[in-house]
């Protein structure tokens, strides 16, 4: 392993994404994400203000400065404090790991030759089925769904609880996420349109908002749809969640996960024994780490407990 390359690697992404992160706050710009994110948050702020659905729903609802910060951390201090760094040491170490098997480029299906609205459209549709998958998982794995309910602690709907969730979870989709799309050549060298958009869907699926896209409903997710995945109580049989989608329905009504069962508008939201789960910004990130420590901890006591009269009759046999 070249150490100095990965200690470059990490110095490099570090002052690069401070002088990204700089020239995103002061420099604005039409392809700049951050006052992008402002925008539509602002945008859709007023929309909940103005046409709300829960007519008695506070403007500064519960929560909407955690929310607030979530939004910014999750898109932009966590990438300062780690991820950044941590992904680019990741990539060219699977790239080295592809080295030593003779694989210079993973490249399976090249598109650049595409028409520009069909790479988009690719990309897009494959990405967005790969996170609809990785929802699932965070549902169904226990010790992934100890990270996901810090997005699904949100008691009140409102445009930032689209970004309230803990950093793991960037970690786990982008990892998902990355040889599919390493795979295939994307001949785009910018997709800032589909994030744009992807974060617009977002935002107005988690708002004080009554839309529903009409016929669009069976491929767009939307508020009404997404508001019972975040519903307290569900049926037995669908234990594990519903409403999956992330920026589409579409992958929900394929599988047979929709659940619409009437408009919902007042449906108390969170999860079972939510009341004791911790409020503030700092107990949430930690608690899925101290949650599983607690729980192996308890595993080892029961072991020891149910391992002690065996010990005992060992002892007097002997």
């Amino acid at each position: 392993m070249d150490l100095e390359k990965y200690i470059k690697i990490i110095g490099d992404s570090y002052y690069g994404y401070w002088n990204y992160l700089v020239t995103e706050m002061f420099y604005p710009s039409w392809q700049n994400y951050f006052w992008w994110l402002l925008g539509l948050s602002v945008g859709v702020w007023l929309l909940e203000i103005f046409l709300p659905w829960r007519e008695k729903q506070a403007i500064f609802r519960k929560d909407f400065w955690l929310d607030g910060f979530y939004m910014f951390f999750n898109y932009f201090l966590f990438s300062l404090i780690a991820y950044n760094a941590i992904s680019n040491v990741a990539v060219e170490a699977f790239n080295d790991f592809l080295g030593w098997f003779g694989i210079e480029n993973m490249v399976a299906l090249q598109i650049d030759t595409w028409p520009r609205w069909s790479q988009f459209l690719l990309m897009f549709i494959l990405a967005d089925f790969i996170q609809w998958n990785v929802h699932r998982m965070l549902h169904r794995i226990p010790m992934l769904w100890e990270f996901h309910k810090v997005h699904h602690s949100v008691e009140q709907m409102g445009f930032a609880a689209h970004l309230r969730f803990h950093w793991m979870e960037t970690i786990i989709y982008k990892s998902a996420q990355y040889i599919p799309l390493a795979m295939i050549g994307f001949g785009l060298k910018d997709f800032f349109i589909m994030h744009i958009f992807t974060t617009a869907i977002g935002h107005l699926n988690h708002a004080n908002l009554r839309i529903t896209y009409g016929p669009l409903k069976y491929i767009l997710n939307n508020p009404m749809m997404h508001l019972w995945h975040h519903a307290k109580t569900l049926p037995k049989d669908r234990r594990y969640g519903v409403n999956y989608g992330i920026t589409l329905s579409l992958w929900d009504y394929i599988f047979n996960t929709d659940y619409i069962p009437h408009e919902g508008k007042d449906e108390p939201l969170g999860f079972e024994g939510m009341e004791e789960f911790p409020k503030t910004f700092w107990t949430q990130i930690t608690y899925p780490f101290a949650k599983n420590k607690i729980g192996r901890q308890q595993m080892d006591e029961s072991t020891e407990l149910s391992d002690s009269p065996n010990e005992r009759i060992h002892e007097r046999i002997n």
